[in-house]
């Protein structure tokens, strides 16, 4: 395997394309991320942003196409080599997604005692460590995420995301259910803990304050293809039509959203 450059995308995307049954989700799209940037994939409910992070991700198989991370081919790995690659990765999700039955401190640590075979006194420093880079106090390592806020749950999901130290980070609508203050908080540290890493990021959002926020550039997702993608700073002059009316939430123009009859 020959050894990435700076000039090898971190992740690369090549002709996507993925049905389920009739219905086209990636007709043919094209990404790259390049190492230390941070890209948001903007788009619609139901356009795709789901399944390409899902396909990067290893957890689906597009029919046709190319994935590579640091210029390696990743379609079609053992689960060995799969497990390699994803040692690389770290994600914060929707939902949270922490574990009911394990303490925050025991959630935050779960893929460095499960996939890095740290002993867990070890696990556990590190799990308070990264409590405070997301500004919570330890005694919020020895609480249950029942006990948590939405927004405290999200700061221990990022916690959690940046544990391994990855090299890659993926962001799931990181603001997704959060008040528009608490949804900036997450934006500031969502963008310091990477700059700290000096991690690459690929985001999915449809929340533009976000997008703004955290972005190097910004790529539209439309009809399963990148339709405009260029740095956060033009995202306001692109002179595409379909992100424009994104951008600003307009109801008219040539996006048209399916409303079914009940």
């Amino acid at each position: 395997m020959t050894a990435a450059t700076n000039s090898t995308p971190k992740i690369r995307a090549t002709n996507l394309h993925k049905r389920f049954g009739r219905k086209v989700v990636l007709d043919g799209l094209d990404l790259d991320v390049a190492v230390g940037e941070s890209v948001v994939v903007i788009g619609g409910s139901g356009t795709g942003k789901s399944v390409l992070l899902k396909s990067i991700l290893g957890l689906m198989e597009p029919e046709e196409g190319s994935i590579e991370i640091d210029g390696q081919p990743v379609i079609g790995l053992s689960t060995g080599d799969r497990e390699k690659i994803n040692r690389k990765f770290g994600m914060l999700f929707q939902g949270g997604a922490l574990f009911d039955s394990l303490k925050v401190w025991e959630n935050i640590a779960f893929g460095l005692i499960q996939g890095g075979h740290t002993d867990r006194a070890k696990a556990r420093d590190i799990a308070y460590a990264k409590l405070a880079d997301v500004g919570l106090t330890p005694d919020v390592g020895e609480l249950w995420p029942a006990e948590l806020s939405g927004g405290m749950q999200k700061r221990v999901g990022l916690a959690r995301a940046i544990a391994t130290t990855p090299e890659i980070i993926f962001f799931d609508e990181p603001t997704t259910g959060l008040d528009p203050i608490m949804a900036d908080v997450i934006n500031d540290l969502i963008v310091k803990c990477t700059r700290e890493l000096g991690a690459t990021t690929l985001s999915i959002t449809h929340d533009m304050a976000s997008a703004r926020k955290i972005a190097d550039r910004i790529a539209m997702l439309y009809n399963g293809k990148i339709i405009w993608q260029g740095p956060t700073s033009q995202i306001d002059s692109s002179g595409n039509e379909f992100v424009d009316q994104f951008i600003h939430g307009r109801a008219e123009g040539p996006i048209r959203m399916e409303v079914r009859a009940p």
